[in-house]
């Protein structure tokens, strides 16, 4: 029996994934959440012994998305293997996802047969990522530093320098040449511009 966590935000979608993964008599679904941090909270309660063997979640979700989650899991949890599945094909979601450990990442709108088999073939140790995601990964390289992406993703959030010079314990001249640079990769005009095209991306 292959023991399921599923995090989906749409409730419609997360329903019917549920609902389809519970017609294989090999998978239970043990628990769901409507985003990472909730499904987080909920396996950090469990005694180990009662953890899902495989957490299939969504990307794109409020409060902590999947690749971050993929990432807390893989620190915390490394035991529990994590699928994703996504409409986003954008190569930086693959490359991070992949860094971050995950075994599994499929389409949406694969066939209901295709993700139970995708679960199973992570069960027992294998690799499985849709083909068109695959072809994706090899196109675009993610030229940003770590560095560099923390402090584009807090100034997208709406902070000043100063306040994430702090949050990153770092002077604000650090602060402002990370930013410098992730605008020169990116080739965009201003710290905004560099974060709308690092998203689009997925690299941010």
């Amino acid at each position: 029996m292959i023991r399921v966590y599923l995090v989906e935000d749409q409730a419609l979608v997360r329903d019917a994934v549920a609902a389809l993964l519970g017609l294989d008599f090999n998978i239970e679904i043990i628990g769901q959440a409507s985003n990472g941090q909730d499904a987080l909270n909920a396996i950090e309660a469990l005694d180990s012994d009662l953890h899902p063997d495989i957490i299939l979640t969504d990307i794109e979700m409020p409060t902590m998305n999947g690749i971050e989650l993929s990432e807390k899991i893989a620190a915390k949890f490394p035991a529990i293997k994590m699928v994703i599945m996504t409409t986003f094909s954008r190569a930086g979601y693959i490359r991070r996802a992949l860094t971050a450990g995950v075994k599994g990442f499929i389409l949406k709108e694969a066939p209901s047969e295709e993700l139970i088999s995708a679960l199973k073939k992570v069960m027992l140790g294998q690799k499985v990522i849709a083909p068109e995601l695959a072809i994706n990964a090899l196109d675009d390289a993610d030229p940003l530093t770590d560095k560099e992406r923390k402090a584009l993703k807090l100034a997208s959030d709406g902070l000043k320098t100063s306040d994430i010079a702090k949050q990153l314990f770092i002077s604000e001249g650090t602060t402002r040449n990370y930013l410098s640079d992730a605008i020169a990769k990116l080739n965009a005009t201003n710290r905004i511009d560099a974060a709308r095209i690092a998203k689009q991306k997925g690299w941010l």
